[in-house]
């Protein structure tokens, strides 16, 4: 059989997982506060897999732990709720803290030329609330909601292969089943393995009471007028909701899930009794009871820290943090450390090349007047005043960690505005007012509103400083605050001409590892997210591309989905990051600079040293929570 470079590495783990596990399993141990969440429950040994997940905490330099306590922290918005299930990181595949793919809920895969995946589930798996997981969860989600146009307009993308086409999907008995492809599809088992994964199985138990293909049509057309929606569909979808973790009636896989004790202020997460991951010890996880996510105003996080009011936080905390968090740690028992970021930029600038503006549009998609919105920014600057020094200068490309950095050193432009102004000229706009602005051709001043999603001090601290070196180049820059979503859906729509985000999430990318970011195939490619929602939509909504850059770009990508071989997805990456540097699609600032990680000291298992990443990564998931433990239990 043959294989790529990344399905015998998962084979490799997972082949050693088997082996681990055909051994005789330890002796169970009941959780002794699970009576502080749950009554009337079957004994551990029959609420676990027949062959769990068996995590040797020792060898993997951890310490066997206790049950029970509520860990706390906050977010700054009801939607980050979801968080919990990026946090708990339960995937069919996942990566280890090597970035490598392995089985996780999964018991074993098996991959065959880039094209045919077998997946064989745990026997004996449970959803968590008893009910059996098994193929027909798989079945349904492929047949009754991926492939129902009612439920799905359009397919997945992860789904299709590089022909475009979907996978013939078999069942092959209750805990197998097999997705054949066409033509190689090297994004299936890193998309499932994303911080907010696809999750390819439903609970099909629970979601067919709303579905009239096999639920009551009385029942389900009164729970339509109840929930106040036109039909079954909108129904289902609102019921079918596993990453937002809003329905506690949904059955999960997670390791905690939602309860109904919330508000719109405090969400209450509670252990999943049925997880599939137990220690070497005979200790079934998670050894936490519950987490209780307070929403917060994101201004006031760090003051909130610093009171005592969590017990494990990174989100809403910046580096600029970090002499508040430090006067509380000793009055307030916790420790405060610094994991590098994973991001290739630690701020990022997103001009709008789909945007409606006629004249802003044509500036965007000159490729000078981009290279000059560059050179206009004063990175050495903004790394003392910002990150006292700590960071480095970025192009928003990767890091320097990551296998594909070669040939990416001169990608990082120097401060310079006198060939930042002669470029400007040579564009065009050499008229300027009585303040000095250049007037763009149809006599406004150029100037550039700078959104950002409203949920960090320090992207407004960025944009202040580079509004005094572009206006050494004669342009005008207003930053403003806005919320997540107002944000990204004016970018799509085209009213915002210039966004503010972190830089690309995997500023560690290798070869195998999907290069989706950097491409127009989703609403969140920033540079242009109407050529993105063209590509999620098949063309029937945004712009079809036609700016030279990005059609190379969506024919790169689609040459990364029809490879078979790790070096041919390495040299295609290569051409991708070319494109990005020498067309200064986006506008880096920082990159390397740290993410304040405040941790109870009580509260143990959490790395002293670790990488704060979203994909790939999950930010907290990839050093799994359900093995974080209080030392005294409460």
């Amino acid at each position: 059989m043959m294989r790529t470079a990344l399905a015998a590495l998962i084979a490799i783990a997972g082949a050693s997982a088997a082996l681990a596990q055909e051994q005789a399993l330890p002796q169970m141990q009941e959780i002794p506060t699970l009576a502080n969440t749950h009554e009337g429950l079957p004994p551990v040994a029959e609420r676990i897999p027949r062959q769990p997940l068996v995590i040797d905490l020792e060898a993997a330099g951890r310490t066997p732990g206790v049950h029970g306590g509520d860990l706390r922290t906050m977010v700054g918005r009801s939607k980050d709720v979801r968080l919990i299930n990026v946090w708990g990181y339960a995937r069919l595949v996942g990566f280890d803290q090597d970035f490598l793919l392995s089985p996780d809920i999964l018991e074993d895969v098996e991959e065959e030329d880039g094209r045919v995946f077998t997946f064989h589930l745990r026997e004996g798996h449970k959803w968590s609330d008893g009910h059996p997981f098994t193929a027909e969860d798989f079945r349904y989600y492929y047949e009754d909601v991926a492939t129902n146009t009612e439920l799905t307009p359009t397919p997945p993308p992860f789904l299709l292969s590089g022909d475009h086409q979907l996978p013939d999907f078999e069942v092959l008995d209750e805990t197998t089943v097999r997705y054949t492809f066409t033509e190689p599809n090297p994004r299936f088992l890193p998309t499932l393995a994303q911080a907010a994964p696809p999750f390819i199985y439903r609970p099909a138990h629970y979601l067919k009471t709303f579905n009239p293909k096999y639920g009551d049509e009385a029942a389900i057309a009164e729970m339509v007028e109840e929930a106040r929606v036109r039909s079954w569909a909108p129904l289902h979808n609102l019921r079918d909701e596993m990453y937002d973790a809003t329905n506690p009636d949904l059955p999960s896989l997670q390791p905690w899930v939602p309860t109904r004790n919330a508000t719109d202020r405090r969400f209450v997460m509670v252990r999943n009794p049925y997880f599939h991951r137990i220690t070497s010890t005979g200790q079934q996880l998670p050894y936490i009871d519950r987490v209780l996510m307070s929403v917060v105003d994101g201004a006031l996080i760090a003051t909130k820290v610093q009171a005592g009011d969590a017990d494990l936080q990174a989100r809403g905390l910046v580096f600029g943090d970090l002499p508040v968090l430090k006067r509380g740690a000793a009055k307030r028992h916790y420790s405060v450390r610094l994991w590098p970021q994973a991001n290739a930029a630690a701020i990022a600038l997103y001009p709008n090349l789909t945007v409606k503006d006629p004249e802003l549009r044509k500036l965007f998609r000159d490729r000078r007047f981009r290279l000059a919105l560059s050179l206009g920014v004063d990175r050495k600057l903004l790394n003392k005043v910002l990150y006292f020094g700590l960071g480095q200068p970025s192009a928003n490309l990767v890091l320097p960690e990551s296998p594909l950095a070669g040939g990416m050193d001169d990608a990082v432009l120097p401060f310079d505005p006198v060939r930042a102004n002669a470029l400007l000229d040579e564009v065009g706009l050499t008229k300027r007012d009585e303040d000095g602005i250049r007037l763009l051709p149809d006599g406004r001043p150029l100037e550039l509103i700078a959104e950002t999603a409203g949920e960090r001090a320090i992207e407004i601290d960025a944009l202040e400083l580079i509004k005094d070196t572009w206006r050494e180049i004669g342009i005008d820059l207003y930053p403003r605050p806005s919320q997540r979503d107002v944000m990204r859906n004016r970018a799509f729509s085209g009213d915002l001409a210039l966004s503010v985000w972190s830089g690309y999430d995997n500023g560690l990318p290798s070869a195998n590892m999907p290069p989706d970011e950097r491409v127009p195939v989703s609403t969140m490619f920033f540079t242009g997210p109407a050529w993105g929602a063209y590509a999620m939509s098949n063309g029937d909504s945004g712009e079809k591309p036609d700016y030279d850059p990005a059609i190379q770009l969506g024919q790169l990508f689609d040459n990364w989905l029809n490879t078979a071989t790790e070096e041919e997805r390495a040299e295609i990456w290569g051409q991708i990051l070319k494109i990005h540097a020498d067309e200064v699609l986006t506008i880096g600032t920082v990159q390397g600079v740290v993410q304040p990680v405040v941790v109870a000291d009580r509260l143990k298992n959490v790395p002293q040293k670790a990488v704060y990443g979203w994909d790939p990564g999950a930010q907290f998931g990839l050093y799994h929570p359900d093995e974080f433990y209080f030392e005294d239990g409460r």
